[in-house]
């Protein structure tokens, strides 16, 4: 039809743009990954980000609600608003194991193609927003810009996540994040030890209970913690513990369900210790719901780029959509609007979280595959912003996804 004819050129433009600025965006990626920075410390990053895209034609906020976020807009005043994400946070001591380096070149890249089309149709689509969200890994950059009202004009926002493998609608769970301290009473070890109410017990008799509630959890809930403060000195009774335990599951629900049984563990410890138990959320994400509409346009898109996508079923793996690719603050955005948070491979066997996988997100393999990626995120912005059909197609289901839920 003309219309997809037309959709067609736009992408073309959009894929041709994405191409002639290779060589900036692989440097914008290098210099991400050369000075790695933990969750809202990203200045630096923060700095290359907002400069690279003020060059690249963008109106953008630099500070935007938060210190290291930053908005970056193009297009009509009004009308759709299509919505790109850029992370850029590392890791403590094994830098971008995560390759947020990727994901904020994917981001730009997608942007500057989008910008492209826009700029080329010959009627108004709608308008695109870079968004850039800082603490991923730690703090929930997200979650805080959902408070400060970033995603209320947004209609769809989208992102991708570099992997050993190639998903469209990979399996992220819901996580909440806990600090679990136990208070007790000190005394000498040696001379009074029947004075003291010892804190670090506690934690121990905690975490062989979580251990122990392993045999009755489902095979799909997750659960990791550590000891992060045990005493003082040995010959200390400690009077203080801390424990830090994340518990994840597919879905609100049965986190709910997990959250109230590991509670239960954590104030029988304390009963059984004659401690006191102060358990304490630091962070929540919800599971991505993937819109099953624009995983088709990504999936559609990426076929026209030649990717494969990894087969269902992995001889070692199992079935790759069984497996928690992990927890994002991207699934509190997917619970406000349509959203997709596909993986991509970048060439590599090494996981994520890994010091293999740092060395991997500075490659030009994954460089290339990265571009592949931002094409197949431009690809289905131009389809929604050419189709208001294809806009509330996406609505519609996104509304029916959570009235089943």
């Amino acid at each position: 039809t003309p219309l997809d004819k037309m959709a067609d050129a736009l992408k073309r433009v959009a894929w041709s743009a994405i191409d002639r600025s290779t060589a900036t965006l692989r440097s914008l990626s290098n210099n991400i990954w050369l000075k790695p920075e933990l969750a809202y410390e990203e200045h630096e990053a923060h700095a290359f980000l907002t400069r690279f895209l003020t060059e690249q034609g963008f109106q953008v906020d630099e500070h935007y609600t938060m210190e290291t976020a930053f908005r970056a807009r193009t297009g009509a005043d009004k009308g759709v608003n299509v919505a790109v994400i850029c992370e850029y946070d590392a890791l403590p001591d094994i830098g971008h194991a995560c390759g947020h380096n990727l994901i904020a070149e994917a981001g730009c890249a997608a942007g500057i193609g989008i910008k492209a089309a826009l700029e080329t149709s010959e009627i108004p689509l709608g308008r695109l927003t870079i968004l850039g969200t800082p603490a991923e890994e730690k703090g929930g950059g997200k979650v805080e810009m959902i408070k400060n009202g970033c995603f209320d004009d947004v209609d769809i926002a989208m992102m991708v996540h570099p992997s050993p493998l190639e998903l469209a609608d990979a399996l992220y769970i819901a996580i909440d994040q806990l600090t679990v301290t136990y208070s007790g009473k000190a005394s000498h070890a040696a001379a009074f030890p029947w004075e003291g109410i010892n804190a670090l017990d506690a934690a121990v008799a905690a975490y062989n209970g979580m251990s122990m509630l392993r045999q009755q959890m489902k095979p799909s809930w997750r659960v990791h913690g550590i000891i992060t403060n045990g005493g003082a000195k040995p010959n200390i009774i400690p009077e203080k513990s801390e424990m830090q335990y994340y518990l994840r599951a597919p879905t609100e629900a049965e986190l709910k369900v997990l959250m109230q049984k590991a509670g239960e563990v954590f104030h029988a410890a304390g009963q059984a210790t004659g401690c006191t138990v102060e358990v304490k959320s630091t962070g929540h994400y919800s599971n991505v719901v993937s819109n099953p509409n624009l995983v088709e346009l990504y999936s559609k898109n990426s076929f026209d780029l030649g990717v494969k996508f990894t087969p269902d079923y992995v001889p070692g793996l199992g079935r790759v959509h069984d497996i928690p690719a992990g927890s994002t603050d991207m699934g509190n955005v997917s619970h406000m609007v349509p959203s997709i948070h596909p993986l991509y491979s970048i060439g590599t066997t090494a996981v994520i979280h890994t010091r293999a996988f740092t060395d991997a997100t500075n490659t030009d393999l994954a460089h290339e595959k990265t571009l592949v990626a931002s094409k197949a995120i431009a690809g289905c912005a131009v389809d929604v912003l050419r189709s208001p059909e294809t806009l509330e197609a996406i609505k519609l289901s996104f509304k029916q996804q959570f009235q089943e839920a």
